[in-house]
């Protein structure tokens, strides 16, 4: 590994050298992330294809789009990052998954799923372009570069994947699709004789016979032309077995070989890159965890982890001192589907990250995983609720994104009684801007026919699950964050909250500040409320719980009996605080100027990856910048002497 902080390095290795390599990969990134967590199994599943792929092609020039990321820390050993592995996911330090500002190696930020090919594509469309413009210039012939996609089995799932596939067909440029097959779903590796078969297959000679036999068969009678396409196409299959959907998308189809033989790989990924037809898809076998006993155990435990012991494997997760909000989520859901059998739950690939495991092991036919699909998944709920059932759609807030327009045109515009629980709702630390739930606020409130709850707590969590269940006469989305609740104890059963109704937490006498919280900062405002106590200032705390409807008499009420009005959300500008403006506009609550509004949001910025606590003090959301903002909007100023505070175009006595 050493002197390899370069490709080029490592493309003047020999092949006899590179097993070694990986396996010094291997080591290096188990070592990195038992140090800082992160995704563990998949990485290990291509060490020896990332390795074969930096060895075979000229990157940087030649473009590797890693689909998600999860996949990437070996590469990104492999690229000049080797130094700061152990910095992975830390504050400052590398991203969780690839980042166009992190390395030149690194063509495409990723962190979603599906959209490597896509992208890939558009890079060989460029370059072909650039090609074409420098022949009808007269200028010298450009460098031959290759585009690769690699994409794993679970991806390949999306819709996305499959519109770039039949774009690439129809196009015919030249791109390397890479189909890392890490659950063996398509169809398993056999060994020798289909390395043999698939390196016939990527071959020159191979695909040059068969383009000529295909001209020659053009000159035959259209029928005996037909007969013989149709025994080529069967003959063919028996080689290619699984790969009789990809050749029908215009793809060359070769594999499916093992990914972790070096022999294998190197070869047939020198053919494809040397061919000069297009696209190409390449069918690897890889093993989630491979060389890493425990993961090779047990696969989805060790697909995303925290800090661990190398040796025994075991994880560090702290005792946690409240349920999850994932845990809450499921095992209310579980209520609510054991008293109502039109109950139903889906996910999109995340079954354990959003509590749907829990369900699923419960009522295991109520519940859906459609793959890493959210546009199918919101649509055929929609699909379920007009035949009366009542689907829970379980997604992440970030993922939710990608199903927009079946929000909006399937749910909303149909006024189907759909119900979207969003997890990771707000910053989820770690996973920096590419995972956080901000912009759900925004892009549900504007929608006709939503109602959009959120959660101050656990206790409410249970509740807001009870109304969504409740709630049948249109869409209605609940959202709540990652982690902990803050402690407080469980209801029973959840009971139905009348819809757009909040709740005064805190009113003291002569208050005359106002902190209008929606969602879990509202244990921050409290905390705020205390240390403005303690200088005199008394402040009401309400928990809107509705960011649509509002709550519209509360938010007047304090609107006219305070001098200053503060909103707090976990999500983007655009969301509850536009919403809470618009009313007072509208109710000419503001026309008179007694009352001061501050909407506090999440910065109008992507925030880089770091602790949610730090995250939430640098957008100003934490008890003591949300004290600062309440003391910078008092209509005041401060005088010398004690903590008194004497009002603007007053004289002191």
């Amino acid at each position: 590994m050493d002197g390899l902080s370069e490709t080029s390095a490592l493309r003047a290795l020999p092949e006899s050298d590179l097993p070694a390599v990986a396996e010094a990969v291997r080591a290096e990134m188990i070592e990195a992330v038992s140090i800082t967590g992160g995704h563990l199994g998949s990485g290990l599943g291509v060490v020896e294809l990332t390795v074969a792929l930096h060895h075979v092609f000229d990157t940087p020039d030649d473009r590797i789009v890693w689909d998600v990321g999860h996949q990437a820390y070996p590469h990104k050993i492999l690229t000049g990052r080797r130094d700061r592995i152990r910095t992975l996911r830390q504050p400052g330090g590398l991203s969780g998954f690839t980042k166009r500002s992190e390395s030149v190696y690194d063509p495409f930020g990723a962190a979603h799923s599906s959209t490597s090919i896509s992208a890939a594509l558009g890079m060989a469309v460029a370059r072909d372009l650039d090609v074409a413009e420098a022949k009808a210039k007269g200028q010298p012939a450009l460098k031959r570069r290759n585009m690769i996609a690699v994409i794993g089995d679970g991806s390949m799932s999306a819709g996305m994947a499959y519109e770039a596939m039949n774009n690439a067909g129809a196009l015919h440029s030249r791109l390397i699709v890479i189909l890392n097959d890490n659950d063996m779903s398509i169809a398993p590796p056999v060994g020798a004789m289909s390395a043999y078969f698939a390196r016939l297959a990527s071959g020159g000679t191979y695909r040059s016979l068969r383009e000529t036999a295909k001209q020659l068969g053009k000159l035959l009678p259209k029928a005996l032309y037909q007969r013989a396409a149709a025994a080529e196409e069967y003959a063919r299959s028996l080689v290619v077995g699984g790969g009789t959907m990809f050749e029908e998308m215009g793809f060359h189809y070769v594999g499916p070989i093992d990914g972790h033989n070096l022999d294998h790989l190197l070869p047939i990924l020198k053919n494809v890159r040397d061919t000069e037809q297009g696209p190409i898809l390449l069918h690897v076998v890889t093993r989630k965890g491979k060389g890493y006993a425990p993961a090779e155990a047990s696969d989805d435990r060790y697909h995303g982890v925290v800090k661990f012991d190398v040796l025994s494997g075991v994880q560090a997760k702290a005792k946690p001192n409240a349920p999850a909000y994932t845990r809450v989520f499921g095992e209310s859901l579980i209520k609510a589907a054991d008293a109502d059998p039109k109950v139903v739950a889906i996910t999109a690939a995340m079954p354990g990250g959003t509590g749907i495991d829990l369900f699923g092991k419960a009522h295991p036919d109520k519940t859906f995983d459609v793959g890493i699909a959210e546009q199918h998944a919101v649509t055929f709920a929609g699909g379920l609720a007009t035949e009366g059932y009542k689907p829970f759609v379980a997604i992440y807030s970030t993922f939710l994104q990608r199903a927009y327009d079946q929000v909006v045109h399937d749910i909303a515009l149909q006024n189907l009684p759909v119900r979207f629980c969003l997890d990771r709702a707000g910053l989820v630390g770690a996973d920096g801007a590419t995972h956080a739930g901000a912009f759900d606020l925004a892009y549900l409130c504007c929608l006709p026919n939503m109602t959009v709850m959120a959660a101050s707590d656990e206790a409410e969590l249970v509740h807001m699950v009870a109304t969504a269940h409740a709630h049948d006469s249109g869409p209605i989305a609940l959202r709540y964050p990652r982690g902990e609740g803050v402690g407080v104890d469980l209801p029973e059963r959840g009971e139905a909250l009348p819809i757009g109704k909040g709740r005064m937490v805190r009113r003291p006498e002569g208050a005359r500040v106002a902190l209008l919280s929606l969602g879990t900062r509202l244990s921050e405002a409290l905390k705020a409320a205390d240390l403005l106590e303690a200088e005199g200032i008394a402040v009401t705390v309400a928990d809107a719980r509705f960011a649509k409807p509002l709550d519209e008499a509360m938010i007047l009420d304090l609107a006219a009996t305070h001098e200053v009005l503060i909103t707090l959300e976990e999500g983007s500008v655009g969301g509850f605080g536009a919403m809470v403006l618009h009313l007072l506009a509208e109710k000419g609550a503001l026309d008179a100027g007694r009352v001061r509004v501050r909407t506090l949001t999440l910065p109008d910025t992507y925030q880089d990856h770091n602790s949610p606590d730090a995250m939430y003090r640098e957008a100003g959301l934490d008890a003591d910048s949300i004290a600062g903002t309440v003391r910078d909007t008092l209509p005041e100023r401060k005088v010398r002497g004690p903590a008194k505070l004497v009002s603007v175009g007053q004289t002191q006595r």
